[in-house]
């Protein structure tokens, strides 16, 4: 089965640009950056499995998220420059890894080649803890799910993913498929290849999270040895919406 996708912007002498999104997203996530990058460039954002509107399947590990990723490349030319946020990020990086062949350029928001020690199960106890039933407006749904997550930024993004308009609504997020395989999430295969992908790689980060701190720099490198690092005053964990216009251009530069 193929991922759910959609392609925009314009053809282009150079190989489009797929946009890999994180854990309890889907490809409109990162549509600030596609539409930057559409000015000049062919943009495909996918929903990855478990997501959006993309196949439900049991197996949640990173080398089947990133032969989801090859196989949309290669249904559209065989290769492409990438960018991955978060679980699309460590995505993209197994894909390079493992099929250097289809990535030109690499580009990865706010994540390491590097087995975490916090874990996302929250957030499921908090969807499958709200109470869906009856739903209509997106406010009413906020203010159930508020009850388990007090942020408004986070609940706003977990809301991308409820669908209203299913009878009786539903999340879109695979969630015992994600509970199950959330050691995989943040963690980082142990036999993961080592500095086998030599292309152009760029780590963009939030200065103000510490996903991409010293031991994980040490692993970009291990992995990535052409890596160049970038931090972002004032951003945290979604840098691309604390920073927007100033990450796209980053993306861009470096992707053309």
């Amino acid at each position: 089965m193929m991922l759910n996708m959609t392609i925009t912007g314009e053809d282009s002498t150079q190989p489009p640009v797929l946009l890999a999104h994180g854990l309890f997203g889907s490809g409109k996530n990162l549509g600030g950056l596609a539409r930057r990058l559409a000015q000049t460039r062919r943009v495909i954002l996918v929903d990855m499995r478990n997501h959006g509107d993309s196949f439900h399947d049991a197996d949640h590990s990173y080398p089947a998220l990133a032969g989801d990723l090859a196989e949309i490349i290669r249904s559209v030319g065989g290769q492409a420059d990438v960018l991955g946020h978060s679980m699309g990020g460590k995505s993209a990086m197994m894909l390079a890894l493992t099929h250097p062949e289809t990535v030109r350029k690499l580009a990865v928001l706010d994540i390491a080649p590097y087995a975490y020690a916090h874990t996302q199960t929250p957030l499921i106890d908090a969807m499958e803890g709200t109470d869906l039933t009856g739903l209509k407006l997106r406010s009413a749904a906020d203010a159930r799910l508020a009850e388990f997550v007090p942020e408004t930024g986070v609940r706003a993004f977990l809301l991308q993913s409820l669908d209203l308009k299913s009878e009786p609504p539903r999340w879109k997020c695979n969630l015992p498929a994600l509970r199950a395989q959330m050691p995989n999430l943040v963690g980082w295969p142990a036999d993961a290849p080592k500095g086998s992908f030599s292309g152009p790689a760029l780590f963009l980060a939030g200065a103000e999270s510490d996903y991409c701190r010293e031991p994980q720099v040490e692993a970009i490198r291990a992995h990535f040895p052409q890596a160049k690092l970038r931090y972002f005053a004032g951003a945290g964990h979604w840098l691309h919406a604390d920073r927007p216009v100033e990450v796209a251009e980053a993306v861009a530069t470096f992707f053309d």
